[in-house]
């Protein structure tokens, strides 16, 4: 597209957008996307190569496309890749020191965890995209026959296609971005400990449904893991009195 703007001369000039090939520009990333998409590249990498040498000595029986692990490593990929999000956000609107290192340890954590599941699905021959809607896998049974799971009084009956539990919605995310300082830090705080909660949620739910040493491995990870940064984030809050319970967005 041509349009007329004033020139460094100031003389309202035709400037001309289009590349040489008469292409429009290509629309820029913002900062943190770009970071996001750098930091977890890199790091996929890395964990892809561990992964595959790790998974290819193991005598186990490979995952199915519609199985409890494929599901969870395509789920809890997504999961992590926006707590990755969440984190570079809050970065960039605090000058607290333990709400960066907290966001920091997260951001790598999560984009390398991310990187792992992706190194599993390839190793087990699977699309990162499978064929049924997302949280199908743990409206299955579990390994005992029971349905569901009950890990907490927060835990709720899930249906195929449905959010994942503890995923911050776009109204959040923005709402997140619009704020700096304390503000910014209590809400990503209770938006992160909501998250880890999902998380948990998810890791158990896998626990319930799968004899894989390696993803139960992991998921048991996960549960102490993120339960600890649950209780962190608690007495971060309390700090700044404030407790965990997310206003009406």
């Amino acid at each position: 597209m041509t349009d007329t703007r004033p020139t460094a001369a100031g003389d309202g000039t035709e400037v001309d957008d289009r590349s040489g090939d008469g292409r429009a520009p290509a629309r820029r990333r913002s900062p943190v996307a770009v970071a996001v998409i750098a930091l977890l590249v890199v790091l996929a990498v890395a964990a892809v190569s561990f992964s595959v040498g790790r998974l290819s000595t193991l005598g186990e029986a490979t995952p199915t496309d519609t199985s409890a692990e494929a599901g969870f490593s395509r789920d809890m990929q997504t999961h992590h890749n926006q707590g990755v999000e969440l984190a570079f956000i809050i970065r960039d609107r605090s000058d607290s020191e333990d709400v960066r290192t907290l966001a920091y340890d997260i951001a790598t954590t999560q984009a390398t965890q991310s990187g792992m599941m992706y190194g599993w699905l390839q190793e087990w021959g699977l699309s990162q995209a499978g064929s049924e809607p997302t949280m199908t896998w743990m409206t299955r049974p579990a390994l005992d026959g029971a349905v569901g799971h009950d890990h907490s009084a927060e835990s709720v009956a899930h249906e195929p296609g449905a959010p994942m539990p503890g995923l911050a919605t776009d109204a959040q995310i923005t709402e997140l971005e619009s704020l700096d300082g304390a503000e910014a830090e209590v809400y990503f705080l209770q938006l992160m400990i909501a998250h880890h909660k999902g998380a948990v949620d998810m890791a158990v739910a896998v626990l319930d449904r799968s004899s894989n040493s390696t993803v139960t491995t992991f998921a048991n990870g996960v549960v102490s893991s993120q339960e600890s940064e649950i209780d962190l984030m608690e007495s971060m809050l309390e700090k700044r009195g404030a407790t965990d319970e997310l206003p009406p967005s």
